[in-house]
């Protein structure tokens, strides 16, 4: 759908309010609820509008900071399905907390994920930082088996099995 030269996708679901997403292309997606009218639709876009075109615009300036070829990408993906495993088992033997699976994705927005049912995903990009800071992310991801949040008992937790974890954030943000 259009509005105001925006092209935008609806997805309805089971849901109580309305919500704006804009990708990192800049495409535009708004979840409703199922039986909600265009008309409230367009009446949300109405107030949101200049939000909106600054958010597309953000979106559409912002750099793939990787910047790697396919060929590049690829290998990167094979080294981290060599060693990203082995660092998860290795925590997980220290931790004694043992993930369901451990899958490796291209996620750019964020290194690691634990779902509710333990199971742990981490980026390949997560290779082209110092292996203090990947390090980090398997303890993290792992604290997750048992808390499922970031709250003070989580990162007792982490920094019981790594004392240094605040130094290690920080190898993250260099990219």
């Amino acid at each position: 759908m259009i509005y105001k030269n925006i092209q935008y996708e609806i997805i309805r679901s089971k849901r109580k309010t309305l919500s704006l997403e804009v990708k990192r292309g800049g495409e535009v997606i708004i979840r409703s609820p199922l039986h909600l009218s265009e008309q409230k639709i367009t009446e949300f876009l109405n107030l949101r509008y200049e939000w909106l075109l600054k958010a597309i615009k953000r979106q559409k300036n912002k750099k793939d900071k990787y910047n790697l070829t396919p060929e590049q990408i690829n290998a990167l993906k094979q080294k981290a399905k060599d060693i990203l495993p082995k660092r998860v088992e290795y925590y997980s033997n220290i931790m004694k907390l043992y993930p369901k699976t451990v899958k490796i994705n291209l996620a750019k927005t964020r290194f690691g994920s634990c779902s509710s049912q333990n199971s742990i995903n981490l980026s390949a990009f997560l290779m082209l930082y110092p292996m203090e800071a990947i390090d980090y992310v398997v303890v993290h991801e792992l604290a997750h088996i048992k808390y499922k949040n970031h709250q003070k008992e989580f990162y007792n937790l982490v920094e019981s099995y790594m004392p240094d974890y605040k130094k290690r954030i920080l190898l993250l943000k260099d990219k």
